[in-house]
């Protein structure tokens, strides 16, 4: 019989033990820590992502699409007008950065496997920003994105979306991506504000080599087709903060469960999302040499020919274990 009273006591002492702990007590993990990545002390495992290539080291069989997604860099959030700005916590961020091309994709990945099934929770503080000042985002301010108004800055429609996924494979070959989206704008810079899942698993090298899938080297690899992305809540703004050499952070806590192969909640800032309901689409046919794969990446696109970027202050992955 499990006493309640020792079991409460547990649970009080943790807790306090996290708010003893500024780095840690503004987190909320699940029962067992499994990384804890402060970005001011180094990488900590977060790399490109890159896709797969021959055994002879020919880097010209990698998918297009995959060529370039760009290696995550430590960043003290330096601006042309106030000049180092700084992370929530100490000097540097991880920075996922795009290049300064309508549709290109920068991806940062985290590569762990699993020791069981159950929940992970993948906890952050967060901001996006666009190019700060550049020729790119002054020819698209005169294409008509809008005129500066002292209130709303025109790059923040220069900001595309920002996507946070999974890459799991459980014991027997079952493969499938947990995937939330913030869309920020649409193809044509329209503002929509939403938080967005795909119906399809993303397009994998084996598919490429089986004529199932060929993507440019601006396709959105996570799913190509806009037409399997849905919406899911209400739309949610940001403290974008007017300009884009402001930096304010954001606080996104993201549950999943591998047992049940789903979604189970999403927390950003003050709002919470029911994902239980959210479908996870997996590939029909098993993968060999993943077995208990638990990775996460995150990655921007850019909508425009102006550089975007996802700042990461600081990455806490948890389990129940």
């Amino acid at each position: 019989m499990v006493n309640t009273t020792d079991t409460d006591l547990s649970a009080q002492l943790r807790r306090a033990m996290l708010d003893a702990d500024p780095a840690l007590s503004r987190y909320n993990p699940l029962s067992r820590i499994l990384v804890f990545d402060q970005f001011n002390s180094g990488t900590h495992g977060w790399t490109e992502l890159i896709g797969n290539h021959d055994g002879k080291g020919d880097l010209d069989t990698v998918d297009a699409h995959m060529k370039d997604f760009r290696p995550p860099q430590l960043s003290s959030c330096t601006f042309f007008d106030t000049g180092t700005h700084g992370a929530m916590t100490g000097t540097y961020a991880l920075k996922v950065a795009t290049r300064p091309l309508t549709g290109h994709t920068g991806v940062a990945i985290r590569r762990l496997t699993m020791a069981k099934k159950g929940r992970v929770q993948f906890e952050t503080y967060f901001t996006y920003k666009a190019e700060a000042s550049s020729e790119e985002n002054r020819a698209f301010e005169q294409a008509g994105a809008g005129d500066w108004d002292g209130n709303i800055h025109p790059s923040e429609q220069q900001f595309g979306a920002f996507t946070i996924a999974t890459d799991i494979c459980d014991d027997r070959g079952v493969r499938y991506h947990n995937v939330i989206r913030y869309q920020n704008t649409d193809l044509e810079n329209r503002f929509t504000r939403r938080w967005m899942y795909p119906v399809v698993p993303e397009p994998t090298p084996r598919e490429h080599l089986e004529g199932k899938a060929n993507l440019g080297p601006t396709d959105d690899f996570t799913a190509p087709n806009p037409e399997d992305w849905r919406p899911f809540g209400e739309p949610q703004s940001f403290c974008y903060n007017e300009v884009p050499t402001k930096v304010n952070w954001h606080y996104l806590r993201w549950q999943i469960d591998t047992e049940a192969q789903r979604n189970v909640e999403l927390q950003v800032n003050d709002r919470v999302y029911d994902m239980r309901d959210i479908p996870v689409p997996a590939y029909e046919e098993r993968y060999d040499s993943l077995d208990n794969l638990l990775n996460f990446y995150v990655s921007t696109r850019t909508h425009t020919n102006v550089r975007n970027f996802l700042f990461l202050d600081s990455v806490l992955i948890s389990v129940d274990w």
